[in-house]
């Protein structure tokens, strides 16, 4: 009896599961980036990398706090938009977190970051040194021919007025979509995607492929000298899986097969903490969502679907679920 209830308790979580990836997420949303001090983070973006700012709103109350988890929650959120796709700065005021590790690698299990797509990466890199942004990488890489998927890329790390880490990158033609390939005079183009440190590619697919829906779109294996002063990781050896929704920006999963030794994301890790970014996702079939969560055993940070007070977010309700390596999406309601 014990065996035929394990089998059917599967069988139901494969079932929601496969409800939930059929209809899933429809949209990549926008990316949230944590900044310790907002008006600060705008100067940085608008001046440096070219958004437009589109709106800036003060959040708190029950609701919130029951979505992110966080007692006494007041949040500073500036939407800022760059091309077609939107990032959302989120300034904590109270509580304040913990800040950024300084020995921060980008093989440890929080990294994330954003890819923002440039038509020039000399002109690009030029602009960054005149603003003094501080590197990670030694200097712009482009990834070698021998490499099928990555080949002619041009790439470069670097932090944020915050310490965060982005990336500036230029494809070559035949490589990207069509419209990162446009000359109009932009330099700042748009973000192609957002990419996350994971433990195990599999493990990871089950959450974003499997359980919201998200499509593969494309993968590689990178190493090599220009990786390794690309991430500035000794030895870096990286499995590299594309996802997409219908819509937005990608998730792009990194694994390091090489080096093996970066750290986990704190167990503790809460929305405040400095190193917490969030992948924003737009859904109609909330409830199909949280019910897969709910059977797969995700982690739900905010419990259940938190119907919101105001309506300047553009959702009505949202939850907030953790993937297998702590990194946040918020499921955002848009029916």
């Amino acid at each position: 009896m014990m065996l035929l209830r394990a089998v059917l308790l599967a069988l139901a979580a494969s079932l929601f599961g496969a409800v939930a990836a059929a209809e899933g997420v429809t949209a990549v949303d926008s990316v949230g980036i944590p900044v310790s001090d907002l008006n600060r983070a705008e100067a940085f973006y608008t001046q440096v990398l070219g958004f437009a700012n589109l709106s800036e709103r003060e959040v708190a109350g029950e609701a919130y706090e029951r979505l992110f988890g966080v007692s006494g929650l007041r949040l500073r959120i500036a939407r800022m938009r760059l091309g077609d796709e939107a990032i959302e700065l989120m300034e904590f005021r109270t509580p304040r977190g913990r800040p950024l590790p300084l020995d921060s690698r980008s093989n440890d299990g929080w990294f994330q970051h954003i890819a923002i797509i440039v038509s020039d990466m000399d002109r690009a890199y030029t602009r960054l040194r005149q603003f003094k942004v501080e590197s990670v990488s030694s200097s712009p890489q482009r990834l070698p021919d021998w490499n099928p998927n990555a080949g002619g890329i041009q790439a470069f790390y670097f932090h944020d007025s915050e310490g965060n880490t982005l990336e500036i990158l230029q494809f070559p033609p035949g490589k990207g979509a069509a419209k990162w390939q446009r000359r109009d005079g932009s330099l700042f183009l748009g973000i192609d995607h957002t990419a996350i440190s994971v433990a195990s590619t599999e493990a990871s697919l089950g959450f974003y492929r499997d359980e919201l829906g998200m499509q593969v779109s494309g993968g590689s294996e990178n190493y090599g000298t220009e990786q390794e002063h690309l991430n500035n990781v000794s030895g870096a050896h990286l499995r590299i899986t594309a996802l997409r929704a219908a819509s937005g920006p990608g998730v792009e999963l990194l694994e390091y097969l090489a080096p093996r030794d970066g750290r986990p994301m704190p167990p503790d890790t809460q929305a405040p903490d400095h190193w917490y970014w969030q992948v924003n996702l737009r859904t109609q079939v909330p409830a199909a969502l949280l019910e897969a969560a709910i059977s797969r055993h995700t982690p739900v940070v905010s419990g259940a679907l938190v119907a919101l007070p105001d309506t300047e977010s553009g959702f009505h309700g949202a939850f907030i679920l953790r993937d297998p390596d702590g990194h946040a999406s918020l499921i955002e309601d848009r029916r």
